[in-house]
Formats: structure tokens, sequence, C-alpha cells
């Protein structure tokens, strides 16, 4: 009799447990899809609005489907033509994109290879002030970088260097302190015995950083390659500071000045904004589990 009443205890104990577990993946489940619609219907709205027509886009009723029919005339106006009305010929927003391509790319991939280099020095090898310096890159990473538009501005305006596209590249080749920081924790995961053996072997410490480092590092570099492209890509205050020239306008000046030339015309003004957003989309999906996986190991010894 007390066996059967433990049996049976244990039973519904075990149920029990089963019903919360399944009613909390039911409450994540609900929590992570309500998060998801948050910002997928914005996206799903824009896109859309995209093939609607001029008229239909600026109509007060909402629609969750062109009533009209798929209309491409806003992506015409995009990526065929000047919407400045000047006469520089061909898609401002294209030319800004190329623009935008220029300016990104080599602080990116220079940028990277220098914070590689200062991620290593720091996490594996030794020389003075070592602790000193990385903790005056700790505090450059907590000086707002507002604070520093006007006198680098100045330096710039000085050297006759604005309406260039020198500002927004030659810092980023540098490195970053932020990208510093997370790939000195990486290399710092990297057991020091692989390093030591390298050393016995004969090699130098650059020999260590190409044959024993990088590849050992993919994901990590991948991820702040991503983190540094996208935050290029979407810079804005630092073309509105320093480029003047219609023809040297990045992407985010074009889309800007797009919403002041197209300010009633919804469909071009979400037609940029998809065309914008296509090249992160793809970017995010190709490259999706190097960045985790970059992210998830940092620190951890592999």
């Amino acid at each position: 009799m007390n066996n059967n009443t433990t049996i049976g205890t244990t039973t519904e104990f075990r149920m029990g447990a089963k019903r919360a577990q399944i009613l909390r993946s039911i409450l994540v489940f609900g929590f992570l899809v309500f998060f998801a619609l948050i910002v997928l219907i914005p996206f799903y709205i824009i896109s859309i609005t995209a093939f609607m027509t001029e008229a239909e886009a600026a109509s007060t009723g909402f629609s969750w489907w062109p009533r009209e029919g798929f209309s491409l005339a806003a992506f015409d106006t995009v990526l065929f033509r000047d919407i400045t009305g000047g006469t520089a010929g061909g898609s401002t927003v294209m030319r800004g994109f190329i623009n935008t391509l220029i300016v990104v790319i080599p602080p990116t991939i220079i940028g990277l290879f220098t914070s590689a280099l200062s991620g290593y020095a720091f996490a594996k090898m030794r020389f003075p002030l070592k602790k000193v310096f990385f903790t005056i890159l700790l505090f450059t990473m907590m000086i707002p970088g507002v604070i520093m538009l006007v006198p680098t501005f100045i330096i710039y305006d000085i050297l006759w260097l604005t309406d260039t596209y020198f500002p927004l590249m030659v810092p980023g080749m540098f490195g970053a302190a932020a990208a510093v920081f997370f790939l000195r924790q990486y290399f710092y995961g990297i057991p020091t015995e692989l390093v030591e053996s390298a050393k016995i072997d004969g090699k130098s410490h650059w020999g260590i950083f190409w044959t024993i480092m990088v590849p050992l590092s993919g994901g990590a570099l991948a991820a702040q390659g991503i983190l540094g492209f996208v935050g290029g890509y979407n810079d804005f205050m630092g073309p509105l500071i320093y480029i003047h020239s219609v023809n040297r306008w990045t992407l985010q000046l074009a889309l800007s000045n797009m919403t002041g030339f197209h300010n009633h015309n919804w469909a071009v003004i979400a037609a940029g904004t998809v065309i914008a957003l296509i090249p992160m989309l793809i970017i995010y999906i190709v490259a999706q589990r190097f960045f985790i996986e970059g992210i998830a190991t940092t620190g951890l010894k592999v």
C-alpha cells in the first residue's frame, strides 16, 4: 500500500513537472514570437510600401497588400534616377552605395588586421607597461565619440582634408578599441602551450600569429569584421560632417537627402530603405554561423 502510494506520488510529481516545463516552453516561445513580430511587421510594411504606387502609398487608408497591384516605379526611381534633380546623371543611391563600399571596405580589412595584431600582443606577448597600455585602451572605450567630433573636424579642416574620404577611412585603419579588447579576450583563451611550442620550433611572433592565431580565430575575426562593416555602412554622422560634394555622398547621405527631395513619395523612400537593407541581410544570412561562433567562444579555451 505504501509502495503504491509512493509510486503514485512520484508519477504525479513527474507529470506536474512535465506540464510546468511545457508551460514554460510555451511562454518562452510566445515571448520570442511576440518580439519577432515587433521586428518583422515594420519590415514587412516598409517592403510592401515599396511596391505600391505613389498615390496609394500616400493615401490615408492602411493596407497590408497593394490594392492597385505591384508597381516597380519606386525602385526605378531609386536605382536609375538622379534624386537630386541635378545633372550628375545616373542613380544617386547606387553611386552612394559604391562610395560607401569604397569608404568602408579598406578600413574594415586593414583595421581588423591591426586590431588582431594588437589583441595578440596584449594576450600573448610580454613587454613593459603592457597592463598600463591596455588600461589606457579600455579608457578610450569610455569616451563618447561625439566629444571628439569638434577637435577632429578642426584638425582635418586645418589640413584641408574635409570633403574627402580621408577622415572616414584612415582612422579606422588603425583598429578599434572594442575590436582589440574582443580579440585579446579570444586570443587569451587559446592555450599558451601552443605558443610556447611554436617558439621552441623556431617560429617568431609574426609566424605564430599567422600560422596559429589566425587559423584558430576565424569565427572571432568574422564577427569583428561584420560589426566593423555594419558600423561603417550605417555611419551617417561622419559623412554628414566631412562630405559636401554630391558625387561623394555615401549611401546614408543619399538616402537622407532622398527623403527631402521625395518627402511625400513614401514608396520611393521605402524602396530606398529596402535596397539599403539588402546587403546587410545577405551578410548576416551568409555569415551568421561565424558571427555566433565568434561571440559564443570568446574567452573559452579552444
